[in-house]
């Protein structure tokens, strides 16, 4: 296929207000591929009607190949054009049928869009815009058909062809190529359409639906690798029995199939029937896979899954909608998750996710509003901003309606727009219907971009009996908006008294819409302490009067577990402010407070060891007008090395070989795991003469690679000969296994060595490196991004690398360029010297010749925000 990566100066931009109809609808597609590597045919039959009365010609959307053949009524016509990369062809009637062939070449697809190849099989990923390198056709969401594909190839090359929906035929010809149809019944757009080919091995499974109907499952990988497909095929019956229970919603084909591939720009992808997953979201057994794999696994699973109504029965009417789909689905496989496991360690997991990508999304100079109004590149949209805050405003509509008049809203919401693309505004106004609720002004958090401040003041009259709470909100300004309206706040809070510890009332739901209101309780005989925004209840960033001690008191009290959480986090996190800031900072509050929480018995050991962990270094940075990557840092170690000497004797508890029993995926056992690993990053902290030893102990014994890892993530930001020994072991013990690799290259990227930026560039000359994997490419690029202090670290030599980098990767995959980009964009955050240092890279950038399209949007925006 060719790579059509010249960019104009200025590309065009595509805006939300210049929404149309298609002037022609395609409502049936027939494709008949004869695959190979180099050079696959593809024929396509399209049925077309002319949408309204209009004498437009019928356009079709191509990317870098050129037609062989085009027909129209069976009649071969010359009467088309090329406008840009449409194929343009006048028709006359109002129903015609139209066939063209391409050739294309899915073996030097790099950008894997469209048909590529991977590992030696053939497959697809048509979100958003790859079904145009397929084929021609209107290729936009709101174009919904019926698919017939027939596929033929190589019998001993691709024993195995998959497509869409259900399988209808196949067959043997004499010339050693077979061949296989497919027929999916339900209208889709083109971006849901997927093929594979290749020489596959199946786990296999049924599951009977409510209705009683039996679904063939099925998960297609290499064959060394099916015994790695257990968990998911596991989390998919969860996942299905799920949503037939919590939102009514049953499959609707005979087969549903999984195929892990492992080039893949994205997490999975929900084609109809045939779901196209990275394989690092498929595979898992103990020694290669972390719980968190395992947690992640089930959870993307189950995401993929619960698209096929949140997605494909009801799709996006066009890319601007985009968080319809997937902030609504985000939200239902968060519902998942909490279910299979502990309901507040998922939430503070996920807003720990939405804290650390998108709240600086929003900040900076990338922020969009949840739906936004146009865009450049439309693989820019996968944000945080459209996925993880589009999931918070399901959340507090949902918060709002309740959970009866939720499911109702939902009901609503499927049975009206099934079958069709809709809107966002389609899903708010079903949430008002069955809800009984007005959300007109709600509808701001679609619109306008930025994380709400709310500052909230308490105060209380001993004499009266009386607390009154002030609060406030803003929206910050953000690129291209400025002066915004107050928006929508529902915000969960509860008094407790500071003496008794004990709940004074019940929690209340409070919605904030105004700039700012009060509330008063009454009778309250003791000093009040506030829990505000129990359960991240809106996605608001909290500014209160409340002290060190009343933190302290909430971490200890609050029968809240994510407001507990957020107590104790807030309070390591004002101290860590304040320490950066004035270069020093009284421990001792957050010392007993996490001393507390370790001894709390009844509490979960997975929450203990979220509660006890620090804020990461770029969220403490978030806190600051200007960032100080090595004052943060040098804050954050002083207290980690204080909290692991004062309490050096919980934390060689919690990691005590003799406490190890073997190894079990269950929620206890992970709890366990967790904090023995968090314990043992504390003990490193220390600067103990046996630490390191310690953690090599814990690598040797380790049965598992949770502990493996938690050992080698322990040594890597030292300099003990253990380090090396480990790193050496891992990496041998491994080779061969890439999504391993992946970590070995990622925990050293992490680490907090000061020599980070030295030994990031020499990995990337490591024969097992390579630009070419989008999953190697974010394990040591994207992970070095991220990493505040190696990334910064003075001489600007990591932002040079990181740019050299990016356009490497632009050349071959602009989509995982682009996406690897944003720590680029924060130089404003930063002094002087570094914001010129980074600013420069920028400008190098948007300046090279051939830039993608996707890359330039990131860098220009970046530069102008």
């Amino acid at each position: 296929m060719a790579d059509a990566r010249s960019t104009p100066a200025l590309p065009a931009v595509t805006r939300r207000s210049d929404y149309a109809p298609p002037p022609w609808l395609v409502p049936q597609v027939a494709l008949d591929l004869a695959l190979d590597p180099s050079a696959t045919r593809v024929r396509a039959r399209l049925e077309v009607t002319r949408n309204g009365a209009h004498a437009a010609p019928l356009r079709l959307d191509g990317a870098g190949q050129a037609p062989l053949s085009v027909t129209v009524d069976g009649v071969a016509v010359n009467d088309w054009t090329l406008d840009g990369e449409q194929l343009v062809i006048p028709l006359t009637g109002d129903a015609h049928v139209v066939e063209t062939e391409v050739e294309i070449a899915p073996d030097r697809n790099t950008q894997l869009m469209g048909l590529y190849a991977s590992g030696g099989n053939l497959c697809t990923q048509c979100e958003a815009e790859g079904f145009r390198r397929i084929t021609w056709f209107p290729d936009r969401p709101d174009v919904l058909a019926t698919y017939r594909v027939r596929m033929t190839a190589d019998k001993a090359r691709f024993p195995v062809l998959l497509a869409n929906g259900d399988p209808i035929a196949k067959g043997d010809n004499a010339d050693g190529t077979h061949w296989a149809e497919w027929h999916d019944p339900w209208p889709k757009p083109s971006y849901l359409f997927a093929l594979v080919a290749g020489d596959l091995a199946v786990n296999r499974d049924t599951f009977v639906t409510r209705s009683g109907r039996t679904v063939e499952l099925g998960i297609w990988v290499r064959a060394a690798d099916v015994p790695k497909t257990d968990h998911a095929l596991a989390a998919l019956k969860l996942s299905m029995a799920w949503d037939e229970r919590v939102y009514g919603r049953e499959y609707d084909l005979d087969v549903f199939n999984i195929v892990a591939v492992d080039d893949f720009n994205f997490g999975a992808m929900e084609n109809k029937g045939l779901n196209i997953f990275n394989s690092r979201y498929i595979l898992a057994d103990p020694d290669t896979a972390t719980d968190y794999d395992y947690d992640a696994i089930a959870a993307v699973v189950a995401h993929e899954y619960f698209h096929n109504w949140s997605g494909n029965r009801i799709t996006c009417r066009d890319w601007f909608q985009l968080s319809l789909k997937e902030g609504f689905t985000v939200y239902r496989d968060q519902g998942f998750s909490a279910d299979q496991g502990s309901p507040a360690v998922r939430r503070i997991e996920d807003v720990r996710a939405l804290r650390a990508a998108q709240f600086p999304e929003d900040s900076g100079p990338l922020a969009r509003p949840v739906r936004p109004e146009s865009y450049i590149e439309i693989s820019n949209f996968y944000t945080a901003t459209i996925y993880n805050k589009g999931a918070e405003l399901i959340r507090m509509m949902a918060t709002m309606l309740g959970p009866q008049r939720f499911r109702a809203a939902t009901d609503l919401y499927f049975e009206r727009f099934d079958g069709t693309a809709a809107t966002c505004e389609d899903f708010v106004a079903c949430m008002e219907e069955a809800g009984d609720i007005d959300l007109s002004q709600f509808r701001l958090w679609y619109a306008q971009a930025g994380t709400p401040r709310v500052s909230a003041t308490l105060m209380h009259e001993p004499a009266g009996g009386r607390a009154t709470l002030n609060l406030a909100q803003k929206v910050p300004d953000t690129p291209g908006q400025t002066g915004k309206s107050p928006q929508v706040l529902p915000l969960k809070l509860r008094l407790f008294g500071a003496e008794t510890g004990q709940p004074l009332g019940d929690e209340q739901l409070v919605i904030l819409s105004d700039t700012a209101a009060s509330i008063t309780f009454e009778a309250v005989t003791e000093r009040p302490i506030v829990s505000l925004n129990r359960g991240f209840s809106a996605p608001v960033i909290v500014e209160s009067d409340r002290s060190a001690a009343d933190l302290a008191f909430l971490a200890r009290h609050d029968d809240d577990p994510f407001a507990r959480y957020e107590a104790m986090q807030q309070l390591m996190l004002d101290t860590l402010v304040a320490a950066t800031v004035e270069g020093e900072a009284d421990h001792a509050p957050v010392i007993a407070a996490v001393a507390d929480t370790l001894d709390d018995t009844t509490l979960d050991r997975a929450f203990v060891a979220e509660a006890v962990l620090l804020p990461a270094e770029s969220f403490i940075g978030d806190q600051l007008s200007l960032v100080d990557p090595e004052a943060i840092f040098q804050a954050r170690e002083a207290l980690r090395r204080d909290l692991a000497r004062a309490l050096d004797a919980r934390w060689r508890a919690a990691c005590d070989p003799a406490t190890i029993r073997p190894y079990a995926y269950t929620p206890q056992d992970k709890g366990v795991r967790r904090l023995r690993n968090v314990a043992l990053g504390y003990v490193t902290a220390s600067g103990a003469s046996d630490a390191a030893a310690l953690a090599y102990a814990q690598f040797e014994a380790a049965d598992n690679m949770t502990d493996r890892q938690g050992a080698l993530t322990a040594l890597a930001g030292g300099t003990s000969p253990q380090r090396d020994a480990a790193l050496d072991i891992f990496y041998h013990r491994h080779a061969g296994n890439a999504l391993v690799l992946d970590k070995w290259f990622q925990t050293q990227a992490l680490s907090t060595r000061a020599d980070t930026p030295q030994l990031v560039a020499e990995l990337a000359g490591h024969p097992d490196f390579t630009l070419a994997n989008p999953n190697r490419a974010r394990a040591l690029v994207g992970a070095f991004g991220v990493n505040q202090r190696a990334f910064h670290a003075a001489g600007g030599a990591g932002y040079v690398w990181l740019a050299d980098q990016l356009l490497a990767l632009d050349a071959l995959n602009p989509q995982t360029a682009a996406k690897l980009l944003p720590p680029l964009g924060r130089w404003r955050r930063f002094d002087p010297t570094r914001a010129a240092l980074m600013r420069a890279q920028l400008e190098r950038i948007v300046s090279a010749p051939g830039i993608s399209k996707d890359l330039f949007e990131q860098a220009s925006k970046s530069l102008e925000g």
